[in-house]
């Protein structure tokens, strides 16, 4: 399936490079995913591979970890409880009466599997036609020690929060235990540190944890949302 994937993301890459430049149109995928969840692996090399082909082309990918796997046996080390309620917060706006993994939730707008690479296809080129709310500026960020501090103004219409996502790139992580156990594991551009603006602001401060290393390449992904938590404008920054 990812091999597929992968073909027909070659094949109308061009057209959705055209759509995307003449519209502004973004799409966010947010992957709710696990370390402890043994139907996770093939949706999160399915948003590597997503990744992959449209790194420069207005499609953020982001990688949020829950908890809720961790009692079965092996702890996610990148989960946190603020991850799974905020899934919590789409099943609300779904009116779905649980949450699950591997879930994928396009834009903010639409949900399903996470694997499902003909589902995801054609989710990206529907939402590459469609034309932002929202333009998100950067208008600086600094780096000092272990905290990133940014300036920033949004464009266009009316939005309810925007999401401050820092990411790390990639890791790969050998499972010990649980339902991976003794498998090696690669996780794309995870959520290593979330922060929820409500109120106008021009300014936030982003600190990284302890645990990030030298050679780690980090980002920030910046995304708008109305009051249903869909997608009004988005915008990366690389550290």
């Amino acid at each position: 399936m990812i091999r597929n994937l992968f073909i027909l993301l070659t094949i109308i890459i061009s057209g959705l490079i055209t759509a995307q430049d003449d519209s502004e149109a973004i799409v966010v995928m947010e992957l709710f995913t696990s370390q402890g969840c043994n139907s996770c692996p093939p949706a999160d090399k399915l948003l590597d591979t997503i990744k992959e082909k449209y790194e420069d082309n207005n499609v953020f990918v982001l990688s949020y970890h829950v908890d809720y796997w961790n009692r079965l046996g092996w702890r996610d080390p990148f989960s946190d409880e603020a991850f799974s309620d905020y899934q919590r917060d789409y099943a609300q706006q779904f009116n779905s009466r649980s949450i699950y993994t591997p879930q994928l939730v396009v834009n903010g707008s639409e949900h399903f599997t996470g694997s499902n690479g003909p589902k995801a296809l054609t989710a990206i080129h529907k939402y590459s036609k469609f034309k932002t709310t929202n333009t998100i500026k950067i208008n600086d960020l600094k780096k000092e020690d272990d905290q990133i501090k940014i300036e920033y103004n949004v464009e266009g219409s009316a939005f309810d929060q925007v999401t401050f996502a820092l990411i790390v790139s990639e890791r790969t992580t050998n499972i010990s235990s649980g339902e991976n156990r003794n498998r090696t594991l690669k996780n794309t551009n995870i959520v290593v540190n979330r922060l929820v603006v409500y109120k106008e602001s021009t300014a936030v401060t982003l600190s990284i944890p302890d645990w990030i290393d030298q050679k780690d390449e980090l980002a920030i992904i910046v995304y708008a949302q109305d009051k249903k938590l869909k997608t009004t404008g988005a915008t990366k920054i690389h550290i």
